[in-house]
């Protein structure tokens, strides 16, 4: 291994024991401030549904009866979106994060956050692979595709082109 570089990557992360860290805030603190972050609802989401919108196709939002409950979908017409974070969720080699090949790590903690973000990499992957088996069209955007309007409308207009197109195999 070449001097400088760290030992975890999301391959063998799993092999370092989860590190506790010290948190310089009190639980109940450090509780209201995780419960403060949206879950759903987030301003990217919300970017999304407007031009999700403005192509005039129904959709629900967090299907909880869907694998992942993505943040957008149509059950009937079988096609589900979900709207990453590029750094929560691992964007490999995204210029608004300047992440690597498996994302962005934080400097400090390293352990915890490789095997934190390669965790949800994972469980997405998953996600997408449950619904793809359901018969549906997966669709990710990432937090850095939402901040060019063009870039949006042209994925999302790939995306709905498809629908229209023949149905993925069962």
């Amino acid at each position: 291994m070449r001097a400088g570089r760290d030992p975890v990557g999301y391959d063998d992360a799993r092999e370092y024991p989860r590190p506790v860290a010290e948190d310089i805030v009190t639980p109940a603190v450090r509780r209201r401030i995780m419960q403060s972050v949206p879950r759903r609802g987030t301003r990217l989401e919300l970017v999304v549904r407007e031009v999700v919108a403005a192509y005039r196709v129904r959709y629900r939002l967090n299907a909880t009866d869907l694998p992942g409950s993505p943040d957008i979908a149509n059950k009937s017409r079988r096609w589900a979106i979900f709207v990453h974070g590029c750094f929560w969720h691992g964007h490999a080699n995204c210029k608004k994060t300047k992440g690597g090949a498996r994302g962005r790590i934080p400097a400090s903690n390293r352990a915890f956050w490789a095997v934190k973000i390669a965790d949800n990499r994972r469980r997405d992957a998953r996600k997408a692979r449950e619904l793809r088996r359901r018969g549906f069209r997966v669709l990710t955007i990432w937090e850095c595709q939402v901040c060019d309007a063009r870039r949006l409308d042209r994925i999302l207009s790939r995306f709905f082109a498809m629908l229209d197109g023949p149905a993925p195999p069962r």
